[in-house]
């Protein structure tokens, strides 16, 4: 049966325990929460000696699988059996009418030990559930799929999460774990508990302590490069530039890039809005008004025209990066290079005539 992460998290914690999961998808956080939590508290430490035992898919198949599945609980009520990369296992799709092992999968799942907590982590893969395994295992299991965030549901669930130690947080301190940490939830996850740490219930995560916490310079970081660029501060712009070259291993090329593209793509489809207004600029924002103001001033600084061109350049450096352009530019040369074009327009050459 298919369920939500918390709805087979809120069964866990009321100690109902089912014979088998299946936790699948493209967002690894949620498989590693729910298994680490089976892990740690299906079993006392005492009956976890002989009673739990964990498993890697690539070293292992199917058959072995079920041989530990099958056996019965050694002075315990139940046995936890994990595969973790379970998406490397072995006869796991295979058809059951020709491969022996998919067949006594099938048997398994059909009428499972009931004292035996049988565990897939089957990460970044889905198995198709139009088929055969998929369409059993959606029946016979707890079957969970997970999907990676959009970026523009990455600050709810950051908020939401905080909420959960009892904490609050600043629209910036969102903002900026969101921007500079993306949606890689187990990420975002450890640098919370971190920031969390020192903080009592009731309290606030503010910008301040993001900056502290997670690597990011108070005044030269990758905000406020892009702030410097929307002011057309090319003194400013050139700082921070001279900074990351002195700091690379803070201030890889990559996630800048990112970043920086993440921006004016968002300015591209503002400029697309029937009606450009903080009120309108903020809704696209996800209700996020503190930026609205930014968001205008770029929007008058930039053109769609422009914006477009300058998403050129970020790819264009995305490609530098890789080697495939540009020759071997450093990283440094390469933000660089991006942020003279960004601050000085370049002009489109009119053709030769001969």
């Amino acid at each position: 049966m298919a369920l939500t992460a918390d709805d087979i998290l809120k069964q866990l914690k009321n100690r109902e325990f089912a014979p088998v999961y299946f936790l699948q998808g493209d967002e690894p956080y949620y498989i590693d929460l729910i298994s680490d939590y089976i892990e740690q508290h299906a079993l006392n430490d005492m009956e976890k000696g002989f009673n739990q035992v964990v498993m890697y898919g690539k070293d292992t198949d199917v058959p072995t699988v079920l041989l530990q599945a099958k056996r019965f609980p050694m002075m315990s009520d139940r046995q936890v059996v994990i595969v973790k990369e379970a998406q490397n296992l072995a006869n796991l799709e295979a058809d059951p009418e020709k491969d022996p092992a998919a067949k006594q999968l099938d048997a398994y799942l059909n009428n499972p030990l009931p004292s035996t907590i049988l565990v897939f982590c089957h990460k970044h893969k889905t198995v198709d559930g139009r088929k055969r395994l998929g369409k059993l295992l959606s029946k016979q299991a707890v079957f969970l799929t997970t999907k990676k965030l959009y970026d523009n549901q990455v600050p709810g669930w950051i908020n939401q999460f905080i909420k959960t130690k009892n904490l609050m947080a600043t629209p910036q301190a969102v903002m900026m774990l969101g921007e500079y940490i993306g949606s890689d939830l187990s990420r975002l996850a450890n640098e919370i508990e971190k920031l969390a740490i020192n903080l009592k219930p009731g309290q606030t995560i503010d910008e301040k302590l993001v900056q502290e916490n997670i690597g990011i310079s108070k005044e030269y970081n990758i905000f406020e490069l892009q702030n410097a660029l929307v002011r057309q501060d090319v003194l400013k712009a050139n700082r921070i530039l001279n900074y990351f070259e002195s700091n690379p291993k803070d201030n890889p090329l990559i996630p800048n890039l990112v970043l920086l593209f993440s921006f004016y793509s968002k300015l591209m489809t503002l400029h697309l809005l029937p009606q450009i207004t903080e009120q309108t600029v903020a809704k696209e924002l996800g209700n996020r008004g503190f930026l609205a103001k930014e968001y205008l001033q770029a929007l008058r600084v930039y053109p769609y025209r422009r914006v477009l061109q300058i998403i050129q350049f970020i790819h264009q450096a995305d490609l530098q990066s890789k080697g495939i352009e540009g020759g071997a530019m450093s990283d440094a040369a390469i933000l660089k290079e991006l942020v003279f074009k960004m601050l000085h327009p370049v002009p489109v050459l009119p053709k030769k005539s001969f």
